[in-house]
């Protein structure tokens, strides 16, 4: 992740994004260098419009959640904890077949 911040650091100060670059914003951050890496993100960002995609993702909507009632949250604990026990039983009984499997 830390190669694609220094990437974005390097297109918001209007510099050529290149493996130079982006390892001299790496070892500055005092991160260890993977040159691999490095190599494999500006392959994948050549012919990117860096400022384009950016633009375009800043005006994605980003979904809100609604707040539920006081009703309809309690009735999604129930069903929250219903979910948990049942799953744990089923996680048990896998255990339990799985061991019979082992020994015959």
């Amino acid at each position: 992740m830390e190669y694609v911040y220094a990437a974005l650091m390097l297109h918001s100060a209007g510099k050529e994004v290149n493996e130079e670059g982006i390892k001299k914003v790496v070892e500055a951050a005092g991160i260890k260098v993977d040159d691999v890496r490095i190599k494999a993100l500006v392959a994948a960002l050549e012919g990117v419009d860096i400022a384009k995609v950016l633009s375009q993702a800043s005006v994605m909507p980003v979904a809100v959640a609604a707040a539920p009632t006081a009703a309809a949250a309690s009735a999604g604990k129930a069903e929250a904890t219903e979910e948990k026990e049942e799953k744990k039983e089923e996680a048990e009984e896998s255990g339990i077949e799985g061991l019979g499997a082992l020994f015959g």
